[in-house]
C-alpha cells in the first residue's frame, strides 16, 4: 500500500514571545533598580550616633570633599575657585545640598565650603555621616 504523505509545513521560529519576555525583563530591572549617588571621590564619611542609613536622594545636590582637599559637585571634580559660580548656578532650583566630607578632612576646608554654599544663596544644607555599626 502506498500512503500519501502530507506536505510538511515549513518550521519557523516565532520570535514575538521571546521579544515580549525580554521587554518584560527589561522593564522589571529598570523599575527595581535603585538610583543612588555614586561617589566621585573616595570619601569616608564620619561616624555619628544620630546618623541615618538613608542616602541623599538623587534629586539633592552633593558636594564631596576628599581627604586631600579635592572637591566634587554632583559628580564633577572642580577647582576650589570654580565652586562658587557653580553653586550660584544651582541655587535657583531650590534643591537641598548635602556635603559629604571625608572624616579626615581639615575642619577649615568644610567650613570654607559651607561658607561658599551660604554665600551662593543656598539655605537647605546637610552634612553626610555614617551611622554607628
Amino acid at each position: 500500500m502506498k500512503f500519501r504523505q502530507k506536505p510538511r509545513e515549513e518550521l519557523e521560529l516565532n520570535l514575538i514571545p521571546l521579544i515580549d519576555v525580554i521587554f518584560m525583563l527589561l522593564i522589571f530591572f529598570m523599575l527595581t533598580t535603585t538610583f543612588i549617588h555614586d561617589r566621585t571621590l573616595n570619601v569616608t564619611l564620619p561616624v555619628s550616633d544620630q546618623g541615618s542609613e538613608q542616602r541623599a536622594p538623587v534629586k539633592d545636590h552633593v558636594i564631596e570633599i576628599a581627604k586631600d582637599g579635592r572637591i566634587a559637585l554632583d559628580g564633577h571634580i572642580l577647582p576650589s575657585n570654580d565652586l562658587l559660580p557653580q553653586l550660584k548656578a544651582i541655587a535657583d532650583d531650590g534643591r537641598p545640598v548635602v556635603v559629604w566630607a571625608d572624616a579626615e578632612v581639615i575642619n577649615q576646608k568644610v567650613i570654607s565650603v559651607l561658607d561658599l554654599v551660604r554665600s551662593a544663596g543656598i539655605t537647605k544644607v546637610g552634612l553626610g555621616t555614617t551611622p554607628v555599626k
